[in-house]
């Protein structure tokens, strides 16, 4: 496996929204097991199993779910993933504090194949039909370029709700809790 090299664009940007998205497969591209995925191959397997029969696994580990897909599809340039890391979960957190700080970026599919030729010349396999299984955020993909592309941090939300000063029809003040036709200071 090679590390990735280009290290002068950044990765991935962060946002307000709590979802990780980017490819987990490109189409054409050769992985660094001669694996080629052709376009449709996911197909079938996304229209029997639906975007919540896919989990979202740390380094394809099953005992290490971190989040839930929200969004697979295959456009013309591969397998489009857009899913949530769940916060409550322990690894989760570690996760995004990788993804963060750019130690971990790779997407990689766990899957079966269906239906498969190899080209004869470049001893190449080519993946007409996938059984996808899972989808994982790992370290070192298989195809350098599945990688998330856009980290979009949840927002943190306090404790307890604050208390606001209010103007009672008396004219003298008092602290409550703001609520949607009060103006907030």
């Amino acid at each position: 496996m090679l590390a990735p090299t280009d290290f002068s664009r950044p990765r991935f940007s962060l946002d307000v929204e709590g979802t990780v998205e980017g490819y987990a497969s490109l189409f054409g591209e050769v992985d660094q097991a001669r694996d080629m995925v052709m376009p449709g191959a996911f197909a079938q397997s996304l229209a029997r199993r639906g975007v919540r029969r896919v989990p979202m696994l740390f380094q394809h580990d099953p005992a290490e779910p971190i989040g839930v897909w929200l969004d697979l599809y295959e456009d013309f340039r591969g397998l489009f993933a857009r899913g949530r890391l769940i916060p409550e979960v322990m690894r989760a957190r570690e996760l995004f504090a990788l993804l963060k700080a750019g130690a971990a970026d790779g997407l990689s599919i766990g899957f079966r194949t269906v239906k498969s030729r190899v080209e004869p010349r470049t001893r190449v396999r080519k993946l007409v039909q996938i059984d996808l299984w899972e989808i994982s955020i790992v370290t070192f993909p298989l195809l350098p370029g599945a990688r998330v592309r856009t980290v979009k941090q949840a927002p943190r939300f306090p404790s307890r709700p604050a208390l606001v000063p209010v103007r009672a029809r008396n004219g003298r003040e008092r602290r409550t809790l703001a609520r949607h036709s009060e103006r907030v200071a």
